[in-house]
Protein backbone atom coordinates (compact mmCIF):
# COMPACT_ATOMS: atom_id res chain seq x y z
CA UNK A 1 0.00 0.00 0.00
CA UNK A 2 1.07 3.36 -0.93
CA UNK A 3 1.60 6.29 1.25
CA UNK A 4 3.76 7.00 3.90
CA UNK A 5 1.79 5.73 7.02
CA UNK A 6 0.40 2.60 4.81
CA UNK A 7 2.99 0.56 6.59
CA UNK A 8 1.84 0.77 10.10
CA UNK A 9 -0.35 -2.27 8.87
CA UNK A 10 2.74 -4.33 8.72
CA UNK A 11 4.85 -2.64 11.92
CA UNK A 12 6.63 -4.86 13.72
CA UNK A 13 6.77 -2.53 16.94
CA UNK A 14 6.15 -4.87 20.03
CA UNK A 15 3.35 -3.04 22.47
CA UNK A 16 3.17 -4.52 25.76
CA UNK A 17 0.02 -2.12 26.55
CA UNK A 18 -3.51 -4.36 26.22
CA UNK A 19 -5.01 -2.80 23.62
CA UNK A 20 -8.77 -2.60 23.20
CA UNK A 21 -10.54 -2.44 19.58
CA UNK A 22 -11.12 0.99 18.84
CA UNK A 23 -13.80 1.99 16.06
CA UNK A 24 -11.82 3.61 13.36
CA UNK A 25 -13.37 7.41 12.05
CA UNK A 26 -15.69 6.18 8.85
CA UNK A 27 -15.19 6.93 5.42
CA UNK A 28 -16.21 9.81 4.58
CA UNK A 29 -16.67 11.55 7.74
CA UNK A 30 -15.44 15.63 7.62
CA UNK A 31 -12.97 16.29 10.41
CA UNK A 32 -12.19 20.01 10.53
CA UNK A 33 -10.88 20.71 6.34
CA UNK A 34 -10.32 16.97 5.72
CA UNK A 35 -12.15 14.41 4.61
CA UNK A 36 -11.37 10.57 5.38
CA UNK A 37 -11.10 8.06 2.61
CA UNK A 38 -10.01 5.46 4.97
CA UNK A 39 -7.97 3.59 7.71
CA UNK A 40 -4.24 2.72 6.61
CA UNK A 41 -2.98 1.93 9.68
CA UNK A 42 -2.62 1.80 13.14
CA UNK A 43 -0.53 0.77 16.55
CA UNK A 44 -0.83 0.59 19.75
CA UNK A 45 -1.00 4.36 20.73
CA UNK A 46 -2.92 5.86 17.07
CA UNK A 47 -5.11 5.18 14.42
CA UNK A 48 -3.54 6.27 11.05
CA UNK A 49 -5.87 7.34 7.69
CA UNK A 50 -5.76 8.43 4.68
CA UNK A 51 -7.67 11.66 3.77
CA UNK A 52 -7.84 14.44 1.47
CA UNK A 53 -8.20 18.03 2.11
CA UNK A 54 -10.34 20.89 0.37
CA UNK A 55 -7.74 21.08 -2.58
CA UNK A 56 -8.70 17.43 -2.89
CA UNK A 57 -4.89 16.68 -2.08
CA UNK A 58 -4.08 13.25 -0.08
CA UNK A 59 -2.54 13.89 3.74
CA UNK A 60 -2.15 11.49 6.49
CA UNK A 61 -3.93 12.01 9.48
CA UNK A 62 -2.52 10.59 12.71
CA UNK A 63 -5.22 10.20 15.70
CA UNK A 64 -4.15 10.11 18.99
CA UNK A 65 -5.94 7.13 20.63
CA UNK A 66 -4.22 4.69 22.84
CA UNK A 67 -5.83 1.90 23.28
CA UNK A 68 -5.21 1.19 26.70
CA UNK A 69 -6.95 3.76 28.12
CA UNK A 70 -9.98 4.72 25.68
CA UNK A 71 -12.83 3.42 23.90
CA UNK A 72 -14.55 5.17 20.86
CA UNK A 73 -17.42 2.32 20.43
CA UNK A 74 -19.39 1.74 17.09
CA UNK A 75 -21.40 4.89 16.09
CA UNK A 76 -19.77 7.50 17.89
CA UNK A 77 -16.99 9.57 16.87
CA UNK A 78 -16.05 11.15 20.53
CA UNK A 79 -12.91 9.13 22.06
CA UNK A 80 -13.50 8.72 26.10
CA UNK A 81 -11.29 7.09 28.85
CA UNK A 82 -12.42 3.46 29.58
CA UNK A 83 -12.09 4.53 33.49
CA UNK A 84 -12.17 7.23 35.75
CA UNK A 85 -8.31 6.24 36.48
CA UNK A 86 -7.15 6.43 33.00
CA UNK A 87 -8.78 9.44 32.30
CA UNK A 88 -5.78 11.63 33.65
CA UNK A 89 -3.26 9.35 31.80
CA UNK A 90 -5.21 9.59 28.60
CA UNK A 91 -5.01 13.76 29.11
CA UNK A 92 -1.43 13.55 29.85
CA UNK A 93 -0.77 11.79 26.65
CA UNK A 94 -2.91 14.05 24.59
CA UNK A 95 -1.24 16.74 25.90
CA UNK A 96 2.28 15.23 24.66
CA UNK A 97 1.37 14.20 21.46
CA UNK A 98 -0.50 17.44 20.51
CA UNK A 99 3.51 19.26 21.82
CA UNK A 100 4.92 16.67 19.63
CA UNK A 101 2.94 17.76 16.84
CA UNK A 102 3.49 21.62 17.26
CA UNK A 103 7.30 21.02 17.35
CA UNK A 104 7.32 18.86 14.71
CA UNK A 105 5.21 21.51 12.70
CA UNK A 106 8.19 23.62 13.33
CA UNK A 107 10.36 21.53 11.48
CA UNK A 108 10.29 22.18 7.50
CA UNK A 109 13.39 19.69 5.99
CA UNK A 110 13.49 17.42 3.12
CA UNK A 111 14.21 14.51 4.98
CA UNK A 112 11.76 14.81 7.79
CA UNK A 113 7.99 13.76 7.50
CA UNK A 114 6.38 17.46 6.90
CA UNK A 115 3.47 18.43 9.51
CA UNK A 116 1.06 20.24 7.95
CA UNK A 117 -1.50 20.51 10.55
CA UNK A 118 -2.40 19.59 13.98
CA UNK A 119 -6.02 20.05 15.94
CA UNK A 120 -8.15 18.97 18.85
CA UNK A 121 -11.17 17.26 17.56
CA UNK A 122 -13.41 14.17 19.15
CA UNK A 123 -12.10 14.81 22.00
CA UNK A 124 -8.84 13.93 20.97
CA UNK A 125 -5.46 15.40 19.08
CA UNK A 126 -4.78 15.12 15.09
CA UNK A 127 -1.63 15.33 13.72
CA UNK A 128 -1.78 16.22 9.92
CA UNK A 129 1.01 14.55 7.97
CA UNK A 130 1.98 15.29 4.35
CA UNK A 131 0.80 12.21 2.01
CA UNK A 132 4.21 10.43 0.64
CA UNK A 133 4.70 8.05 -2.32
CA UNK A 134 7.07 5.03 -2.21
CA UNK A 135 8.41 2.29 0.47
CA UNK A 136 9.98 1.93 3.56
CA UNK A 137 13.88 0.71 3.71
CA UNK A 138 12.00 -2.12 5.74
CA UNK A 139 10.33 -3.00 2.19
CA UNK A 140 13.52 -2.54 0.10
CA UNK A 141 15.92 -4.61 2.62
CA UNK A 142 13.31 -7.63 2.70
CA UNK A 143 13.53 -7.33 -1.16
CA UNK A 144 16.83 -7.60 -1.67
CA UNK A 145 18.37 -8.72 1.36
CA UNK A 146 21.84 -9.39 0.86
CA UNK A 147 22.53 -7.18 -2.55
CA UNK A 148 22.67 -4.21 -0.84
CA UNK A 149 25.14 -1.81 -2.40
CA UNK A 150 27.27 0.53 0.23
CA UNK A 151 27.14 3.25 -1.79
CA UNK A 152 23.25 3.04 -1.46
CA UNK A 153 23.65 2.56 2.31
CA UNK A 154 25.93 5.54 2.90
CA UNK A 155 24.13 7.63 0.35
CA UNK A 156 20.61 7.30 2.23
CA UNK A 157 21.74 7.31 5.53
CA UNK A 158 23.49 11.11 5.08
CA UNK A 159 20.81 12.36 3.38
CA UNK A 160 18.40 11.12 6.29
CA UNK A 161 21.29 12.01 8.97
CA UNK A 162 20.67 15.56 7.47
CA UNK A 163 17.01 15.25 8.64
CA UNK A 164 18.10 13.77 12.22
CA UNK A 165 20.59 16.77 12.77
CA UNK A 166 17.01 19.37 11.93
CA UNK A 167 15.53 17.32 14.66
CA UNK A 168 17.84 17.07 17.39
CA UNK A 169 18.26 20.96 16.83
CA UNK A 170 14.54 21.61 17.87
CA UNK A 171 16.02 19.67 21.10
CA UNK A 172 13.51 16.62 19.93
CA UNK A 173 14.25 13.23 20.06
CA UNK A 174 12.86 10.41 17.66
CA UNK A 175 13.24 7.52 19.97
CA UNK A 176 11.85 5.04 16.91
CA UNK A 177 14.21 4.92 14.14
CA UNK A 178 14.13 1.91 12.24
CA UNK A 179 13.95 0.82 9.02
CA UNK A 180 10.08 0.82 8.72
CA UNK A 181 10.07 3.92 9.79
CA UNK A 182 12.44 5.33 6.95
CA UNK A 183 10.34 6.19 3.79
CA UNK A 184 12.20 6.08 0.79
CA UNK A 185 10.03 8.01 -1.84
CA UNK A 186 10.25 7.45 -5.24
CA UNK A 187 13.04 9.55 -6.47
CA UNK A 188 15.10 7.42 -3.39
CA UNK A 189 15.64 10.14 -1.25
CA UNK A 190 14.94 8.94 2.48
CA UNK A 191 12.27 10.82 5.01
CA UNK A 192 11.83 9.99 8.70
CA UNK A 193 8.75 8.93 9.79
CA UNK A 194 6.74 8.19 13.46
CA UNK A 195 8.31 9.85 15.83
CA UNK A 196 8.38 8.07 19.10
CA UNK A 197 9.04 10.76 21.55
CA UNK A 198 5.30 11.44 22.86
CA UNK A 199 4.95 7.84 23.38
CA UNK A 200 8.40 7.82 25.72
CA UNK A 201 7.15 11.05 27.42
CA UNK A 202 3.68 9.70 28.20
CA UNK A 203 5.50 6.02 29.51
CA UNK A 204 8.39 7.71 31.15
CA UNK A 205 6.12 9.85 33.41
CA UNK A 206 3.37 7.22 33.72
CA UNK A 207 4.15 4.04 35.35
CA UNK A 208 0.91 2.19 34.39
CA UNK A 209 1.86 2.22 30.89
CA UNK A 210 5.04 0.98 29.55
CA UNK A 211 7.24 1.95 27.38
CA UNK A 212 6.61 1.12 23.31
CA UNK A 213 10.00 -0.07 21.58
CA UNK A 214 10.82 -1.84 18.77
CA UNK A 215 13.24 -5.23 20.15
CA UNK A 216 16.99 -4.93 18.36
CA UNK A 217 16.49 -1.12 17.36
CA UNK A 218 15.71 0.64 20.53
CA UNK A 219 18.88 1.94 23.09
CA UNK A 220 19.92 0.12 26.04
CA UNK A 221 18.57 3.29 28.07
CA UNK A 222 15.03 3.09 26.41
CA UNK A 223 14.55 0.14 28.36
CA UNK A 224 16.30 1.24 31.28
CA UNK A 225 17.27 4.33 32.84
CA UNK A 226 15.31 6.45 30.59
CA UNK A 227 16.83 9.82 31.88
CA UNK A 228 20.16 9.20 29.99
CA UNK A 229 17.86 9.32 26.74
CA UNK A 230 19.40 11.73 24.31
CA UNK A 231 21.20 12.02 20.51
CA UNK A 232 23.28 9.33 21.18
CA UNK A 233 19.86 7.14 21.90
CA UNK A 234 19.17 7.65 17.97
CA UNK A 235 22.32 6.82 16.86
CA UNK A 236 22.43 3.62 18.44
CA UNK A 237 18.77 3.06 16.55
CA UNK A 238 20.72 4.17 13.16
CA UNK A 239 23.41 1.37 13.97
CA UNK A 240 20.97 -0.77 14.39
CA UNK A 241 19.16 -0.02 11.42
CA UNK A 242 22.64 0.11 8.79
CA UNK A 243 23.37 -3.49 10.45
CA UNK A 244 19.24 -4.56 9.23
CA UNK A 245 20.74 -3.56 5.88
CA UNK A 246 23.75 -6.00 5.95
CA UNK A 247 21.91 -8.62 7.86
CA UNK A 248 18.23 -8.33 6.58
CA UNK A 249 17.38 -8.77 10.51
CA UNK A 250 17.83 -6.14 13.11
CA UNK A 251 20.22 -7.18 15.76
CA UNK A 252 20.03 -8.98 19.33
CA UNK A 253 17.77 -6.27 21.52
CA UNK A 254 19.27 -4.40 24.32
CA UNK A 255 17.92 -6.01 27.12
CA UNK A 256 19.15 -9.16 25.82
CA UNK A 257 22.91 -7.66 25.13
CA UNK A 258 22.56 -6.78 28.74
CA UNK A 259 22.53 -9.78 30.09
CA UNK A 260 24.54 -11.78 27.20
CA UNK A 261 25.62 -10.15 24.39
CA UNK A 262 25.73 -12.65 21.57
CA UNK A 263 25.68 -9.89 18.71
CA UNK A 264 28.11 -10.78 16.23
CA UNK A 265 29.85 -7.92 15.55
CA UNK A 266 29.46 -6.00 11.66
CA UNK A 267 33.57 -5.94 11.34
CA UNK A 268 33.03 -9.75 11.98
CA UNK A 269 30.15 -10.92 9.98
CA UNK A 270 30.81 -8.57 6.92
CA UNK A 271 34.50 -8.48 6.74
CA UNK A 272 35.92 -7.87 2.83
CA UNK A 273 32.22 -7.31 1.90
CA UNK A 274 31.57 -3.80 3.29
CA UNK A 275 34.52 -0.87 4.02
CA UNK A 276 36.32 -1.77 7.25
CA UNK A 277 35.01 2.36 7.93
CA UNK A 278 31.78 1.41 7.64
CA UNK A 279 32.04 -1.73 9.52
CA UNK A 280 33.54 -0.12 12.44
CA UNK A 281 30.79 3.03 12.59
CA UNK A 282 28.06 0.49 12.96
CA UNK A 283 29.92 -0.84 15.61
CA UNK A 284 30.45 2.04 17.54
CA UNK A 285 26.81 3.27 16.93
CA UNK A 286 25.87 -0.45 18.73
CA UNK A 287 27.82 0.29 22.08
CA UNK A 288 25.68 -0.91 25.00
CA UNK A 289 27.55 2.10 27.03
CA UNK A 290 25.94 5.26 25.48
CA UNK A 291 29.38 7.43 26.26
CA UNK A 292 31.13 5.04 24.20
CA UNK A 293 28.84 5.86 20.78
CA UNK A 294 29.03 8.56 18.71
CA UNK A 295 28.09 11.79 20.50
CA UNK A 296 26.10 14.12 17.60
CA UNK A 297 24.63 13.08 14.44
CA UNK A 298 27.40 15.49 12.86
CA UNK A 299 29.97 13.03 13.73
CA UNK A 300 28.29 10.20 12.40
CA UNK A 301 27.55 11.78 9.11
CA UNK A 302 30.86 12.82 8.31
CA UNK A 303 31.91 9.45 8.04
CA UNK A 304 29.17 8.08 6.29
CA UNK A 305 30.08 11.57 3.49
CA UNK A 306 33.67 9.76 3.35
CA UNK A 307 33.20 7.27 0.80
CA UNK A 308 36.78 7.22 -0.03
CA UNK A 309 37.79 3.72 1.86
CA UNK A 310 34.55 1.92 0.23
CA UNK A 311 34.72 -1.38 -1.50
CA UNK A 312 33.57 -1.83 -4.89
CA UNK A 313 29.99 -1.70 -5.19
CA UNK A 314 27.59 -4.78 -5.33
CA UNK A 315 25.06 -5.71 -7.37
CA UNK A 316 22.64 -2.67 -7.83
CA UNK A 317 18.88 -2.90 -6.86
CA UNK A 318 18.55 0.43 -7.71
CA UNK A 319 16.42 0.55 -10.64
CA UNK A 320 14.85 -2.81 -9.01
CA UNK A 321 13.67 0.08 -6.69
CA UNK A 322 12.21 2.27 -8.96
CA UNK A 323 10.31 -0.74 -11.12
CA UNK A 324 8.82 -2.06 -7.75
CA UNK A 325 7.87 1.55 -6.17
CA UNK A 326 6.24 3.07 -9.44
CA UNK A 327 3.98 -0.41 -9.35
CA UNK A 328 2.62 0.55 -5.74
CA UNK A 329 1.64 4.38 -6.64
CA UNK A 330 -1.13 5.73 -4.93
Amino acid sequence: MAGVAGKLQKDNRRSIMATQPNQALPNGYRLNEYTIVRKIGGGGFSLVYLARDDANLPVAIKEYLPGALVLRTEGSVVVQANSTENNNIFRHGMKCFFEEGRALACINHPNVIRVVNFFRANDTVYMVMRFERGKTLQQHIQANRGSIRESFIRRVFAQLLNGLREVHTHKLLHLDIKPSNIYIRLDGSPVLIDFGAARQTLTQEESKLQPMYTPGFAAPEQYHNRERLGPWSDIYSVGASLYACLAGYPPQAADARLLNDKMVPAQVNWRGTYSAQLLETIDNCLKLNYMERPQSVFSLQKVLMDSSSMTLPRPSFLSSIKHSLTKDLF
